[in-house]
């Protein structure tokens, strides 16, 4: 693929965030999305996918999508290679500190409910009692908590019966953030992960094996995950439905992911 993008396109490499961004609610891309993101790679431009989900439950909807680039998995954990179907890069969450950094976020709010993305293309992501899965993704349930410390983990995600996701999110940072990163994803969803790590992290290597910087890229995103992938792009879109926190950050909000607001913007900008 070319990443010499035409002059009337102003940025080489676009990063779009999947769940909520590129997807819509049944987990598909429109035809205006994928005729949008072709014209723009046919200009010159790269497309990388950036997403919260670890490879395992990236691979299928990128398959699906005949996308054969760079993707940035797991929060930034994992650089994959879509084409050839394998992990270049996986960053793995130090079990240690992360068994201390639970201890002491139940401390501050009481019991969690867990689960645990285990490491590489087939790693599982196990689910323990009272844990709500967000959507239809293959989940292994466990009961013993020990068996979240069996094998590597790219992240441990967080539940709690009363708090709400925000709530959550803040109490574990100022509870653990010396010990593990803090992302909130989506609905249900407040990970744990290696300290330092964040989807910026990953699009940062990315790009860099294309050739690219964070001047040339342009992102794509709806949730507090994405706020370091637009501090280091040098254009944000947040979707209409994104989170607020990331709406105040962002240079642009589009429409919504049902609406094509990724395509909205290409369009604009493809002239």
């Amino acid at each position: 693929m070319s990443t010499s993008a035409v002059p009337d396109f102003p940025y080489r490499l676009i990063a779009t965030d999947l769940d909520g961004t590129l997807l819509r609610s049944d987990e598909s891309v429109s035809q205006r999305t994928r005729e949008a993101l072709a014209a723009a790679t046919a200009a010159g431009a790269a497309h990388i996918v950036v997403t919260g989900r670890a490879a395992p439950w990236t691979r299928h909807i990128l398959d699906d999508l005949g996308y054969n680039g760079l993707a940035v998995c797991a929060q930034g954990a994992q650089v994959y290679d879509a084409g050839e179907h394998r992990l270049l890069t996986s960053v793995t969450l130090d079990r240690q500190l992360a068994g201390v950094a639970l201890a002491k976020i139940e401390a501050e709010v009481g019991p969690l409910y867990l689960a645990a993305s285990r490491d590489g293309l087939e790693g599982e992501v196990l689910v323990g009692p009272g844990y709500a899965v967000t959507g239809k993704l293959p989940a292994t349930p466990f009961t013993d908590a020990s068996d979240l410390w069996t094998a590597p983990l790219n992240k441990i995600y967080i539940q709690h019966p009363t708090l709400t996701d925000d709530q959550l999110a803040e109490a574990s940072r100022q509870a653990a953030g010396g010990f593990v990163s803090v992302a909130m994803a989506g609905e249900g969803i407040v990970e744990l992960l290696p300290l330092g790590l964040s989807k910026a992290t990953g699009l940062s290597l990315a790009a860099r094996r294309l050739g690219m910087k964070a001047a040339d890229t342009i992102a794509f995103g709806d949730m507090p995950n994405d706020i370091p992938m637009f501090a280091w792009s040098a254009y944000g879109v947040a979707m209409a439905n994104a989170h607020e926190e990331l709406k105040a950050v962002a240079n642009e909000v589009s429409s919504s992911n049902e609406e094509d607001g990724i395509a909205v913007v290409l369009e604009r900008l493809l002239g």
